[in-house]
């Protein structure tokens, strides 16, 4: 069986569970608390230039506005560690009155699926009341973008490539162990706080291929495409309905890393290293960020955040502005973000056998 399908079996079993455990918990005689005159503090693990410090400020104000009393929302950011200082800060916290939540992202997902031995930090503890999809789009200068040849990353086989790396159990494995499945040459600078350091290293010259999640390639890398410094080179496409990989809807035009896979010699959309690239897209990807209040959260504080976030993607406004900002993905609520959250958090151990030995191999990192 397929590295996917047992992904998706997993997942599915946990689905009915989640939801059904989110549905009684959140919706059963809640009736919600009032932040009037409070300050809501929102933790984002990552450097203020990234995709996740992005999405948060675009939520920020539309939730400080739909919850009961119009708190102020603060975002804070805790980087550090990949992520796993401010998600570790996170589970020390115990529920007081709802003015904590924390906004995780896949790169906070993969250290806990892989047995990162940083990570004292479990989402089994913590309550979901928004998950987001995303995408993310790989790019290039100019100059190597014109060596491939259509979809065809062949000519790009004998370049040195430098990349701003998050850190070798991030989400940065997405697109390392991409790159490798095409053949290329990539040599990463480890420790970056935030995607966004990734991007200004781009600019500056210090790294001559990177990608970013959609929101953050809306806003800092279609500027540099449109001065003609950045050439997209592809995205990590979404899923059908079938699960099948398919275009990003914000990007219909450029290509997904299937499309290229396909096209590219040394590339295969088949056998265990693409089931595990796949998985942890999956994995990271679709349900990419998440918000969660801590844990011992209230019934009435889980039925007053969830309604927030519905009131706010009920908006008339709500499709075009984020869409924008944040690309057009799913933005999920109630048994949705349980059903998003329970995906997000199992991969095949299949997937994590391969990821694991990969890791050791190439970075010399060990998590056995």
């Amino acid at each position: 069986m397929s590295t996917f399908k047992t992904t998706r079996r997993v997942a599915m079993s946990l689905m009915a569970t989640a939801a059904a455990t989110f549905a009684t918990s959140a919706y059963a005689g809640g009736h919600g608390i009032d932040l009037e005159g409070k300050t809501v503090e929102w933790i984002i693990p990552f450097s203020e230039t990234g995709g996740s410090a992005k999405w948060a400020n675009f939520y920020a104000p539309l939730l400080s506005e739909a919850l009961p009393g119009q708190p102020t929302v603060v975002v804070k950011f805790m980087p550090g560690a990949g992520s796993t200082k401010g998600a570790n800060f996170f589970q020390e916290q115990k529920y007081e009155d709802g003015t904590l939540i924390f906004g995780s992202s896949g790169s906070t997902q993969f250290p806990f699926l892989l047995g990162d031995p940083r990570v004292k930090f479990d989402y089994a503890d913590w309550n979901v009341v928004l998950a987001s999809g995303t995408g993310g789009v790989a790019y290039l200068p100019p100059e190597l973008a014109e060596k491939m040849d259509d979809m065809d990353a062949s000519g790009l086989q004998g370049e040195d490539f430098i990349y701003g790396n998050q850190g070798a159990t991030r989400l940065d494995l997405v697109p390392t162990l991409a790159w490798e499945m095409l053949g290329l040459n990539v040599e990463s600078v480890m420790g970056i706080k935030g995607r966004g350091d990734g991007r200004l290293m781009f600019e500056r010259g210090e790294a001559n291929i990177d990608y970013q999640t959609s929101s953050s390639y809306l806003s800092g890398v279609t500027p540099l495409v449109e001065a003609g410094t950045a050439v997209p080179m592809m995205t990590w496409g979404a899923l059908d309905d079938a699960g099948d990989i398919v275009r990003d809807p914000t990007f219909p035009d450029i290509p997904t890393f299937k499309e290229v896979c396909d096209a590219t010699p040394a590339c295969e959309t088949s056998g265990e290293k693409w089931d595990a690239w796949k998985a942890f897209f999956i994995a990271g990807f679709p349900a990419q960020k998440m918000v969660f209040l801590p844990n011992g959260a209230s019934n009435d504080a889980i039925v007053t955040y969830t309604k927030a976030f519905e009131d706010v993607k009920a908006r008339a406004d709500f499709a075009e502005i984020s869409g924008k900002r944040l690309g057009k993905y799913p933005q999920m609520t109630g048994d949705a973000a349980a059903t998003a959250k329970a995906s997000a958090t199992q991969v095949s151990p299949e997937a994590k056998e391969f990821i694991v030995n990969w890791l050791q191999e190439k970075y010399g990192v060990s998590l056995n």
